[in-house]
């Protein structure tokens, strides 16, 4: 990583001033506030899962409501909230949200060496708030990917420095909590850490099969959920997936080219983050750049597929900012980031029902970007390869 001052990356690393700071505190402030006064129940997603503890509580079976799309552990795990008022639902859950998008920042930042006072560090930070919709709208939703947007840089933090049995168990708790960090597991077995790999199993298996024995239908997740997931047609639902799959259809495509394509381009990003794996550079920007590419390739064929899905992979990318070769540098990265500007009315989107033609735009940009950066990336010498969890020196600041 340069850090002289003639390269963007020596900038980025210095000490940021203190009034970028009292911007970053106040804006996060306002957006907790608002989101406290605002939303019912914590968020209306999160909402859905605490229900669904209420229900088991009360006797009944939380798979009885369609939009319950979690793993048994995740009743156990909302139960806590389900006791709890709702009124202070909605003042506690929304900083929550907050505090786990800041610690998953700050661990995408030690992942790649930054100083954490750095300007990198707020303006990146900064720019996640206000530059990004889908930050503000997971505060506002509560919605759970804000576990996995935590669980994904710690669990490269973990893995960078050589802690790959600690990597798998962060993922396999937020697999349990929401199984949106599944596809992580191909990184495991690519770097073959195959007791990592056994321990990212165990975890969510062990703990969704002891909490399916407690639930009234302990096998809803298998005969109504997933064949919701797999072959579910939710007119509220499709309304707002990004995925191919689901966005094509409403453009006139038949289903059947449509899932073909999503599930021929998921195919061919896995196999642009294996190649992203074993290339060169140094290990912090291949295990996030390899991981981002294995998790957009996901969100292509997944159903469903939302915008704030992004805010798993989009900090890893932004916080590789100082790295000379990496994807955050290439024009179209930032590209496929502008339908996601706050307050821009795009014509024949005005609705709000139509925002998933704007979420897929950035997805499938994204996705392009990230798979032929992991091809290029591949062939370009990028400084000396080193071994999966070597240690380097902190970046200094100047």
């Amino acid at each position: 990583m340069a850090t002289d001052k003639s390269d963007i990356s020596g900038w980025l690393v210095r000490p940021a001033n203190g009034y970028l700071w009292a911007a970053l505190v106040v804006l996060l402030g306002v957006l907790a506030v608002h989101a406290v006064r605002v939303t019912s129940g914590g968020g209306m997603d999160n909402a859905i899962v605490v229900d669904g503890a209420r229900t088991w509580l009360a006797g009944g079976a939380p798979y009885d409501d369609p939009h319950f799309l979690y793993l048994p552990s995740a009743v156990l795990a909302a139960a806590p909230q389900a006791l709890l008022p709702r009124s202070v639902l909605d003042v506690l859950v929304p900083p929550a949200v907050t505090a786990a998008l800041v610690l998953g920042w700050v661990c995408a930042l030690r992942l790649h060496r930054v100083p954490l006072r750095s300007r990198l560090a707020v303006l990146g930070l900064l720019g996640l708030v206000a530059g990004f919709a889908p930050f503000g709208q997971l505060v506002r939703l509560g919605n759970w990917t804000v576990t996995a947007a935590l669980a994904l840089p710690l669990c490269l933090l973990l893995a960078s420095r050589g802690r790959w049995v600690a990597a798998g168990a962060v993922v396999g708790v937020a697999v349990a909590l929401k199984p949106l960090l599944a596809p992580m597991a191909l990184l495991f077995l690519f770097a073959r850490r195959w007791r990592a790999l056994a321990v990212l199993v165990l975890v969510p298996s062990v703990a969704s099969a002891s909490a399916a024995l407690l639930l009234p239908d302990p096998m809803g997740f298998f005969t109504r959920t997933l064949p919701f997931l797999l072959y579910g047609d939710d007119p509220f639902v499709r309304l707002y997936e990004a995925s191919p799959a689901a966005v094509l259809p409403r453009l006139g495509v038949p289903e059947g080219p449509a899932g073909l394509f999503a599930l021929l381009a998921a195919a061919a990003g896995v196999v642009c983050a294996y190649r992203r794996w074993r290339g060169p550079g140094p290990v912090p920007l291949r295990l996030a750049e390899t991981s981002a590419g294995l998790m957009l390739s996901v969100f292509l064929v997944s159903r469903p597929s939302y915008n704030h899905y992004l805010l798993v992979v989009l900090p890893l990318l932004l916080a590789g900012l100082p790295y000379a070769g990496a994807v955050a540098r290439r024009p179209w990265f930032w590209l496929a980031l502008v339908p996601q500007l706050p307050g821009v009315t795009w014509p024949w989107l005005e609705s709000g029902r139509r925002r998933a033609f704007k979420d897929a735009v950035t997805l499938c940009g994204l996705a392009a970007t990230v798979g032929w950066h992991c091809v290029r990336g591949a062939r370009e010498p990028d400084g000396p390869r080193e071994a999966p969890g070597e240690r380097r020196p902190a970046v200094e600041s100047a």
